[in-house]
């Protein structure tokens, strides 16, 4: 609530700023806040580099299974769980509270379900990469709290990347951490170009899945049980 209303006072001195208007404004603060749980934009969600520390990332390399595609279901799990108890209460009291944007266009809905969709799977990829560092590093929290500023930041949690000024927007918005927050955000509000923002997120949902990938094939290889 805080949060919106230093949205309103903003959007009240600068009309029209970054093409939103106050209630899209508002809405994009309820919007992100509901992303916070199921894009783990504070990071973890993953057990990976636990079981790393503890030894039973060994049975994990050993089961008929991928480990990557293994995490991926366990992720989506928890993205879907903490989308019905964590971001729909919020996001009801804030439209009960300050009136948000809500589509009368099916296909508004359709895109911004399918931008929410790869939105987890880019948050997913990146968090895998992040989890997979503890095969090279006995302490990954240095990496973990370096993966929370740039995630926060970077993916429109402080403040839209419309506000971004110049070459710092540009690189912003074409960064994956976009795809968690300003994308998914933009298509709900209308904002964007459906099938160039889908193909955005789907672009770097692959790079992410394929360079973990091929990481994980490397971890087999250099992975170093601490416990068990």
């Amino acid at each position: 609530m805080l949060r919106a209303y230093v949205l309103i006072a903003l959007w009240e001195s600068r009309p029209g700023l970054a093409g939103y208007d106050i209630t899209d404004a508002v809405t994009f603060c309820f919007l992100s806040q509901a992303f916070i749980g199921p894009m783990q934009v504070f990071g973890g969600g993953l057990d990976l580099a636990g079981r790393v520390r503890s030894g039973d990332v060994a049975v994990d390399l050993v089961r008929p299974a991928s480990l990557q595609l293994w995490s991926l279901a366990d992720d989506v799990g928890r993205a879907a769980y903490l989308f019905l108890l964590r971001s729909l209460p919020p996001t009801v009291v804030g439209a009960a509270l300050f009136g948000l944007v809500v589509p009368v266009d099916p296909m508004t809905w359709l895109s911004f379900a399918a931008g929410f969709a790869l939105g987890v799977v880019v948050s997913f990829g990146w968090r895998y990469l992040i989890a997979l560092s503890a095969c090279w590093i006995i302490d990954d929290k240095g990496v973990q709290s370096l993966s929370l500023v740039l995630t926060f930041f970077f993916s429109g949690m402080v403040l839209p990347l419309n506000l971004f000024p110049g070459w710092l927007g540009t690189l912003a918005q074409a960064l994956p951490w976009s795809a968690m927050v300003q994308v998914p955000a933009d298509l709900y509000l209308g904002k964007r170009d459906i099938l160039g923002a889908l193909g955005f997120q789907a672009a770097w949902a692959v790079a992410l899945l394929a360079l973990g990938a091929l990481v994980t094939l490397a971890a087999r290889r250099k992975v170093v049980i601490q416990g068990g």
